[in-house]
């Protein structure tokens, strides 16, 4: 038998046994942004519990909101050769250079929650961020009649999250010249910042009526600042996630409503779409998770 075709036979060899590998002895990475706010420890026991159920490893490793410390997570799970890889980005256009990294090394990349602004996703699995954008401004002017002084925390600019909520809100609020945004502020999605926030704009804004958080931890934050003031019967708070703690501020009346997500589903549609990746079946592009509202109604 001539080298060649020895090496032949033991290519189509290889590529054999790597057909037969089972899906249970691959393993799905997944680099979540943080773990500090609930809406994400959602979303990894999610994708944990559908691992779990589909008989696939999970490895999983946070960056603590910071991107340097996501990049070096990605290139950990890289090292490591896990056979596909879900990201859910602290930053869209800082985690570029991750999938660019992944998308060498020939691993199929996955985003969840937050898009990558660059290299290549094989599927997007997230919320329609601008209709719940939409969705928050359209009960803002339902409540007011079309008038009314609003105040807007935003997210971490940096991710397609913060500006698709904030696109959404603002074309509908944008239609009625009766509500006035005052104030419009950057919070880090975080609900300590939300309180400090919350508490300058109060000082500086005599008047709102409501204030549109692009997360329910800052929505929160600004809560906790707002009652504080002796101004929780004039203003109104809106979130957006439908974490258990504003879930249960809506109910007792303390918000006026949240934005439902469902990062249990997100996380459990990242491990079954990263199945069917390693079974070679197609995926769509994107894969959208139904929202709805939370009110007290």
């Amino acid at each position: 038998m001539t080298r060649t075709r020895i090496l032949l036979v033991l290519s189509a060899l290889l590529l054999a046994f790597a057909a037969a590998v089972p899906v249970s002895a691959q393993t799905i990475g997944l680099a979540i942004s943080t773990q500090s706010n609930p809406f994400f420890v959602d979303l990894r026991e999610g994708a944990e519990e559908k691992a779990a159920e589909l008989g696939v490893q999970l490895r999983v490793v946070d960056a603590q909101d910071d991107s340097a410390r996501m990049l070096a997570g990605i290139e950990d799970l890289i090292a490591a050769g896990v056979d596909v890889l879900l990201i859910n980005p602290t930053d869209s256009a800082a985690v570029i250079p991750g999938v660019l990294a992944a998308n060498r090394a020939g691993i199929p990349v996955i985003t969840v929650d937050r898009a990558a602004d660059g290299g290549v996703v094989v599927s997007h699995i997230a919320s329609d961020n601008v209709l719940g954008g939409r969705m928050a401004a359209e009960l803002i002017v339902k409540a007011s009649g079309g008038k009314a002084k609003v105040v807007e925390l935003e997210g971490i600019p940096g991710t397609t999250a913060a500006r698709e909520r904030g696109q959404g809100f603002n074309e509908v609020i944008s239609q009625y010249p009766g509500i006035v945004v005052v104030a419009r502020q950057e919070a880090g999605f975080d609900r300590a910042r939300g309180l400090t926030v919350m508490e300058n704009i109060l000082q500086a804004q005599p008047e709102i009526d409501f204030v549109f958080a692009h997360n329910d931890e800052m929505a929160l934050g600004a809560l906790v600042a707002i009652e504080a003031a002796g101004r929780a019967n004039q203003i109104k708070v809106i979130g957006f996630d439908a974490t258990d703690d504003a879930v249960r501020a809506v109910r007792e009346g303390r918000m006026l409503a949240t934005v439902a997500q469902q990062p249990r589903l997100m996380g459990a549609l990242g491990v079954e779409t990263a199945v069917k990746v390693l079974r070679g079946e197609t995926v769509d592009a994107f894969i959208p998770v139904p929202l709805s509202l939370v009110t007290n109604d």
